[in-house]
């Protein structure tokens, strides 16, 4: 989040930048498997849920990898909450970054 720019959440659409200038194949393998390791990131999250670890914490973690329809919308919403976006702000005056800017 220290590294995202201030005005990130202001506009409404994201370019993946993970595909951005590959040829149609290798950014399609590099989705697949970009999405595999988030779903055992959750997997594994979910396991913690049961055993000893941050569970709840990998679990966000691995979702917010995935890419799916409407995660710039979630994250966005995710990050308009009043104590995510005061904890987020903190992280960054820390690191001598701007506050995010939310519309």
């Amino acid at each position: 989040v220290v590294s995202l720019p201030d005005d990130y959440f202001v506009t409404e659409k994201r370019n993946s930048l993970l595909v951005k200038n590959l040829h149609p194949l290798p950014a399609f393998i590099l989705l697949v498997l970009k999405n595999s390791v988030a779903l055992l990131i959750v997997a594994a999250g979910i396991a913690m849920l049961l055993i000893p670890g941050q569970g709840l914490l990998t679990i966000l973690i691995g979702v917010l990898i995935l890419d799916f329809p409407g995660k710039f919308r979630f994250q966005r919403w995710l990050v308009r909450q009043k104590t995510i976006l005061s904890s987020i702000n903190w992280l960054r005056r820390r690191k001598n970054k701007k506050e995010l800017m939310i519309e």
